[in-house]
């Protein structure tokens, strides 16, 4: 089997939303007559061949094409006008999330708590909501370390929760002429240097210049700091920023860590809407294989959308495609032409590719 059948035939399995590759075999080998059409040169499937594919077949290969989709992907997005905030900069979210795995079957990826898991690090583009850069990792990794895996983009905005709180790497962001946005930690430290007038009704609470204190703090990061304090009255919690960029106003900064949560959506969807809660194989290659093959299918469906310039959500897109891959009919015919009956949740509403 070559890597374009292998490929062809998950892109399948993940679009027919199949539990297994025994699933993907069966239901390829029903349609063998049509198999020619969709592109296949494999007349026959077996399972231990696709088997083996997945378990020995280098995932980089899927990583490398992954990652060629996203190049495609955020062009077509690079003037996406969804996102609310005027700014030249490019903004950039960093986050990660875990998908839990069977102890008993994957043992190699035994994370805490008599549980197995593996950690997908992304780097979501908010002019678009496409993932930019992604790494896959065991669960035991720390989100800190995704930091060293990339590379930063001069006067591009990363922001990032609490747990990328770590005064030398976000010191080599500083270096490298970009800028981070950071909750900060209760516990820090700091001097104050200056303070600018804010408007509280907007939820600010202050704006100030500070240096840190402590000592291995202050030797990580040595330059001064600005810090901005917010009050979110629909949730009543009160949240603290830390940044390097003093050029933008402190609602900004505040507004621009609330998009956050589009990462959130991202990681619900996916999970939601393609085979990466139940896996085909059993080794890392595997895990990582099925991944990236999963990311591709969002990619690829966000090309078609952007491309063919469909006006659907992801959503119904992918429920389309479910049950009409053995049709003979133009994609853009066949998606445009079905009506669909609007989802009952609210959510799945939600779940556009601007917002997910």
């Amino acid at each position: 089997m070559d890597c374009r059948d292998q490929f062809l035939s998950l892109i399948f399995g993940q679009l027919a939303n199949l539990n297994s590759l025994r699933g993907i075999v069966l239901c390829l080998n029903v349609h063998h007559n049509q198999l020619y059409h969709l592109g296949f040169k494999t007349k026959k499937f077996t399972l231990s061949t696709l088997s083996r594919a997945n378990q020995n077949r280098d995932w980089r290969i899927w990583r490398d094409f992954t990652n060629h989709l996203i190049t495609k992907a955020r062009k077509l997005y690079i003037n996406d006008n969804d996102f609310s905030i005027e700014l030249k900069n490019s903004v950039y979210v960093l986050d990660s999330t875990v998908i839990d795995l069977c102890l008993a079957t994957f043992k190699w990826a035994y994370f805490e708590l008599q549980k197995s898991a593996v950690k997908i690090h992304t780097q979501l583009d908010l002019r678009g909501n496409i993932p930019s850069f992604f790494l896959i990792t065991k669960a035991k990794k720390h989100d800190v370390n995704f930091l060293d895996q990339i590379e930063f983009e001069p006067d591009a905005i990363y922001i990032m929760d609490r747990g990328y709180f770590h005064f030398e790497r976000l010191y080599a962001i500083n270096k490298n002429k970009s800028y981070f946005i950071v909750r900060a930690k209760e516990s820090l430290s700091f001097r104050k240097l200056s303070s600018r007038l804010v408007d509280k009704t907007t939820g600010l609470r202050c704006d100030q210049t500070i240096i840190l204190k402590h000592f291995y703090s202050r030797k990580h990061y040595p330059e001064k700091l600005r810090r901005v304090k917010y009050y979110d009255t629909e949730t009543d919690t009160r949240y603290v920023y830390l940044t390097n960029n003093f050029e933008i106003d402190a609602k900004t900064i505040a507004d621009l860590y609330k998009h956050r949560w589009q990462i959130e959506l991202f990681f619900k969807w996916i999970k939601q809407h393609l085979k990466i809660q139940v896996f085909w194989g059993y080794s890392f290659n595997a895990v990582k294989t099925q991944i990236c093959i999963a990311i591709s299918t969002f990619l690829l469906v966000a090309i078609i959308k952007k491309q063919m310039k469909i006006r659907r959500d992801l959503y119904e897109i992918l429920q389309i495609l479910q049950v009409t891959q053995f049709e003979k009919i133009a994609i853009q015919s066949l998606i445009s032409n079905v009506k669909l009956q609007s989802p009952e949740n609210d959510e799945q509403k939600q779940l556009k590719l601007a917002e997910f």
